[in-house]
């Protein structure tokens, strides 16, 4: 194993290296604003997505004071933790040097890798928990030892705590298992004791769900209902042929999983790649979600190739500087590596009507903390019996997250919204006498106060369209029964 360590050692620098580049870039995305918000209310779940997200943006703040750099560093040390195992994937799969290089090239070479290991969500430690799962289930196949049957039950478990996705994954291997030695492992003690464990970890956030009237269920419809019913099942094929190179590396490694007469003694992983594959596309399921399984198909598909060109070795060197060069040019589009100002003119983007248009998620990037700084100024000019008595509140988790995220650097008080888990949270000082309203329109503010003025409208130059042209009010005598108006939006959390 030593001997590999300068290979896996270089290309982890690499990756790490990138990341880490970019990750000083622009600013916060709106998902990461509530990311970190929810780590201000630590619990066993929350109305979008399990507790373990909460539990890193916590352990950020202690050690980095949600610093950009400090809380990227997670998801970017979780896709430095992929490329690791990609490579050590091969190893236990047989692979020598060239495939465990050419294993490592894959994972830099695949650019969803970049925005997924860059920005602070659960898809990180969901490809994450995912590719260590297929380690723990190879390291079982080649040793028989049942240390790793309890890993992998930990590892599910803690990935339940993540992201529910992963259900679909232990599907697969549920159903890839029948496929090692006849289904043999489902008479072994230890795989039943695997799966309580799981369930023994993810228990809390079970009884957290039960408690809170399955909040699970009502997210999933309304994800449904916005996006994953505009998703056809020709666009999720469609996109993963964006990726050509990285692709036929990881069909080459599928296949060999049922053909190659060394490989295919792990087609269990095989038929579970191809149970997940299927049941995604099924489910209109976004096409990043099934990005976890390539790892181990770049892995097995690397030590085919190997094999392949063992007395040609050199033809293993060509095909991984043909599968990493032609992308790095596109790098800067899944990663903000480039400043904004060199980004625009690296895409040639126009100004028009002092806006340009960035892609979405850059988009979102920009504007909050123009956005704080105008509700901070607007706050206080408010008289000191004002300031006691005001409540913010945002229409939107991230208008509400940069406010609850930069509040200690402001010294404002804590946002209030009614979008998604911030509604848990409660509508703050129901006697308040001023509010200051951000991002919510007209009509709404009207419908509640009898006094509204009009601030400011906020536009930038690259933020995103819903949030350019928004308004900032301050509002005062409110004319319905706050707690009332509050608890009557429950059912619309999720619009």
């Amino acid at each position: 194993m030593k001997k590999y360590v300068p290979i896996i050692l270089t290309l982890s620098i690499l990756k790490f290296i990138i990341q880490w580049l970019a990750n000083r870039n622009y600013g916060f995305h709106r998902d990461e604003l509530l990311h970190l918000s929810v780590s201000e209310h630590l619990d066993w779940g929350f109305m979008e997505f399990p507790p373990f997200i909460g539990a890193i943006g916590k352990l950020s703040y202690w050690l980095f004071d949600y610093s950009l750099l400090g809380v990227r560093l997670f998801p970017t040390l979780a896709g430095v933790a992929i490329l690791v195992l990609c490579c050590l994937i091969a190893k236990e799969l047989g692979g020598k040097s060239k495939a465990i290089l050419l294993a490592g090239i894959c994972v830099l070479a695949f650019l969803p890798f970049y925005r997924n290991h860059t920005l602070f969500q659960p898809v990180a430690f969901d490809q994450l928990f995912w590719t260590l799962g297929f380690f723990f289930i190879v390291k079982f196949i080649n040793s028989k030892n049942k240390k790793f049957l309890i890993l992998l039950g930990i590892t599910f478990g803690l990935g339940l705590l993540n992201k529910y996705t992963i259900i679909v994954w232990a599907f697969g291997v549920f159903i890839g298992l029948f496929f090692y030695k006849k289904g043999v492992l489902f008479k072994n003690k230890w795989l039943y004791l695997s799966v309580l464990i799981s369930l023994l970890i993810f228990l809390p956030n079970l009884i957290w769900q039960i408690q809170n009237e399955f909040p699970l269920l009502e997210h999933l419809q309304a994800l449904n209902a916005n996006q994953l019913n505009k998703i056809t099942r020709l666009e999720f094929v469609l996109e993963q042929l964006n990726f050509p190179f990285t692709l036929i590396i990881s069909l080459i490694g599928l296949i060999s999983l049922f053909t190659d007469r060394y490989l295919k003694k792990y087609k269990t992983i095989g038929v579970a790649s191809i149970v997940i594959f299927s049941v995604m596309w099924l489910l209109h399921s976004k096409a990043y979600y099934v990005f976890a399984i390539y790892p181990v198909l770049f892995a097995s598909g690397a030590v085919k190739i190997e094999r392949l060109f063992s007395k040609k070795s050199v033809w293993v060197y060509a095909i991984a500087v043909v599968t990493l060069v032609p992308f790095v040019y596109f790098i800067p589009e899944a990663t903000p590596l480039l400043p904004i100002e060199k980004y625009v003119d690296y895409k040639n983007l126009k100004e028009e009507n002092e806006r340009v248009e960035l892609t979405g998620d850059y988009a979102d990037m920009f504007g909050w903390e123009e956005q704080v700084k105008l509700v901070d100024s607007v706050y206080q000019s408010l008289n000191p019996s004002e300031k006691i008595n005001c409540v913010l509140w945002a229409e939107n988790y991230g208008e509400a997250g940069v406010l609850k995220i930069l509040e200690k650097k402001y010294n404002l008080p804590n946002p209030i919204s009614r979008h998604g888990s911030f509604w848990t949270w409660g509508y703050g000082n129901k006697n308040a006498s001023v509010y200051i309203s951000l991002g919510n329109e007209k009509p709404s503010v009207e419908h509640v106060f009898e006094e509204v003025h009009l601030v400011k409208i906020i536009t930038h130059k690259y933020v995103i369209g819903e949030e350019n042209g928004i308004p900032l009010y301050i509002c005062r005598k409110p004319k319905v029964d706050i707690e009332k108006w509050w608890k009557d939006y429950k059912e619309h959390v999720f619009d």
